[in-house]
């Protein structure tokens, strides 16, 4: 591996994505990451069910699944790597799936891992011994293992058991290494709480090559509200740096729909031609300013309404994981409680948006094409209409506001 560049890979069991709205909820958690790789486990998606799952700008995705709703594995590639795949190999139980490839020429395998509950440390032994042909310093294995490796994955501090050290043993054998323990030795922080036994563990894993621990940049736990597990972030030093290809600015159709933006729209335009539009000023020349004014104040709206939009949420977050990282080191019935209604607070405030976002946009996506697709491509094609419409609209406007002006 070359070490040019970064690759970066999250990896989430999401505890089901049967419901329409989780699966929207998990797509925007995806966005805001912005992962290069992202692999999920318990997706729960029979082998029929897997075109339901999609992600825009994520279009390579791989799935292991069962033909009942159990277990489920899947691994997305992100559009902005130059990913090529090589050879996939997979489970028919939908607990595990690998993936060889290259990026950009560099070849890299990502083995994407559901452990059973029961006898889980047994399972990831027996896996990485009929897998090791395949594993050398290019490989990343993530996923949950559901077992914590150390004592210091757990807030109860419990020692390990025997098939958990025959484990460790395997892993070590095979020059691999718990990132996340490598790079914070001494770090209490944990991917999942137990209701029933009342305590953290840290079940969710990603192990990489001894050989490239120089190139592991940072690893973290990151929240994620719909899953009753924590997410884990791995950004790696990878590959050789690739130009940026320029991108076209497009509007975004639905701030037309919100009547304080257009408020704001005509605001911009009665101010611009009240301090451009003169004699000495063609209709074309007015126009063509305008689209770069105008062009500004959309994206200058799109971001305040953005950074609105998440700053209660953040703001909840951050009050949630200052609860947890309390409550991991002494636990507390009242707190608990308190961790549970912030959580609760969080999903229906994420839950009434995506709601409201889908049907905005008329987009119950993840299904099969239906009629009902078609009168959503069919509106969604309307609402590309009225937004291309405001833009060719406005030479001809501006035209008859200099005549009137001028007649006046």
């Amino acid at each position: 591996m070359a070490i040019n560049n970064h690759l970066s890979i999250i990896t989430l069991n999401v505890n089901g994505l049967n419901a329409p709205i989780k699966r929207h909820r998990m797509a925007e958690w995806i966005k805001r990451q912005k992962p290069s790789i992202c692999c999920l486990q318990e997706t729960h998606l029979r082998t029929k069910d897997t075109y339901r799952l999609k992600v825009k700008g994520w279009g390579k995705i791989f799935h292991a699944n069962r033909h009942d709703r159990k277990a489920g594995v899947a691994t997305l590639i992100s559009d902005k790597i130059d990913f090529k795949t090589k050879d996939i190999k997979k489970d028919k139980e939908g607990h595990y799936l690998m993936i060889k490839g290259s990026i950009q020429g560099e070849d890299v395998t990502i083995i994407n891992i559901y452990a059973p509950n029961i006898g889980a440390p047994r399972y990831m032994q027996q896996i990485l011994t009929d897998i090791k042909g395949d594993i050398d310093e290019n490989t990343i294995i993530v996923g949950d293992l559901n077992t914590p490796l150390t004592s210091m994955d757990r807030s109860s501090r419990q020692k390990t058991n025997k098939a958990t050290e025959i484990l460790k043993e395997t892993i070590e054998k095979l020059d691999l290494i718990d990132i996340f323990r490598t790079l914070h030795p001494k770090k209490s922080e944990y991917t999942f709480f137990s209701n029933a036994h009342g305590t953290f563990s840290r079940i969710d894993h990603i192990l990489g090559h001894k050989a490239n621990l120089n190139k592991f940049r940072s690893i973290e736990i990151i929240s994620s509200i719909f899953s009753d597990h924590n997410g884990m972030k791995l950004e790696i030093n990878h590959g050789k740096s690739k130009e940026k290809k320029p991108t076209t600015w497009r509007l975004n159709n639905m701030l037309l729909k919100n009547q304080w933006v257009n408020e704001e729209i005509k605001k911009q335009i009665k101010n611009y031609l009240e301090t451009n539009d003169n004699e000495d000023t063609t209709s074309q020349n007015l126009w063509d300013a305008a689209k770069a004014v105008l062009r500004g104040k959309f994206i200058a709206i799109q971001a305040f309404l953005k950074k609105e939009e998440r700053s209660q949420i953040d703001n909840l977050i951050l009050h949630l994981n200052e609860l947890e990282k309390e409550e991991q080191k002494s636990p507390n019935v009242s707190r608990r409680k308190e961790i549970i209604k912030i959580k609760e607070e969080i999903n229906k405030i994420e839950t009434q948006k995506t709601i409201e976002k889908i049907n905005k946009t008329k987009s119950w996506f993840f299904e099969k094409p239906s009629h009902s697709n078609l009168e959503q491509d069919r509106d969604a094609h309307s609402h590309h209409c009225s937004s291309t419409s405001f833009w060719k609209s406005w030479p001809q406007q501006l035209d008859k506001q200099k005549k009137s002006k001028a007649s006046i």
